[in-house]
């Protein structure tokens, strides 16, 4: 057992001096490595701008897309209004009665009794007779009467003189009341039902 106790240490100085000799700092002077702050900046501020112009891009796009909406709106509402006028144009063209006004005035006639021909058969029923002048039917309607509500009595409202053109401050029972328009409305009413 003696025999290797030496060996152990012998072979230990060597690996500690190895080990030292590995392990030993020298002093290096200090780098700075600080990163470039201008491209860093100008990153920022190109991002931030690029932003500023795509957030103002797209503000500008959506109001142009909601005037261009606006006047479309604006537009259906024109055609949709000339589109009813357009049809009851169109309906009063097609009248029977404006048809039958436009015949009478390019000198067509109605006739008086019509006859009726069969086409199986070939029997006229009724009697032919040539339309005149004479035996026209008239086609034109009476004019529809207005109501009376639609024409009321007029309403008549006397003025009152100043009270400087009556020669000074009038007395509190020289002074004649007029009546209201609702007054005057109830007279009128009242006059109707007793006619």
């Amino acid at each position: 057992m003696s025999s290797t106790a030496p060996q152990r240490f012998s072979r230990l100085p060597r690996i500690a001096e190895a080990a030292v000799a590995r392990a030993r700092l020298t002093v290096v002077p200090r780098r700075r490595t600080r990163a470039p702050r201008v491209p860093f900046v100008t990153l920022v501020s190109v991002i931030l701008l690029g932003g500023v112009v795509g957030l103002l891009l797209f503000n500008t796009s959506m109001q142009q897309a909601s005037f261009a909406a606006t006047a479309l709106e604006e537009q259906a509402t024109d055609l949709s209004a000339r589109e009813q006028t357009l049809q009851i144009e169109l309906e009063r063209l097609r009248d029977p009665q404006r048809v039958a006004e436009a015949a009478k005035r390019q000198g067509l006639v109605i006739p008086a009794a019509p006859a009726f021909l069969d086409l199986d058969t070939g029997r006229i029923t009724g009697e032919v007779q040539p339309a005149t002048r004479e035996s026209d039917t008239p086609i034109a309607t009476p004019p529809p009467t207005r109501p009376a509500e639609l024409d009321p009595e007029p309403i008549h409202r006397t003025a009152r003189q100043p009270n400087h053109a009556r020669g000074g401050v009038a007395d509190r029972g020289d002074r004649q009341q007029t009546p209201t328009l609702g007054e005057q409305r109830e007279h009128t009413r009242d006059d109707r039902r007793r006619r």
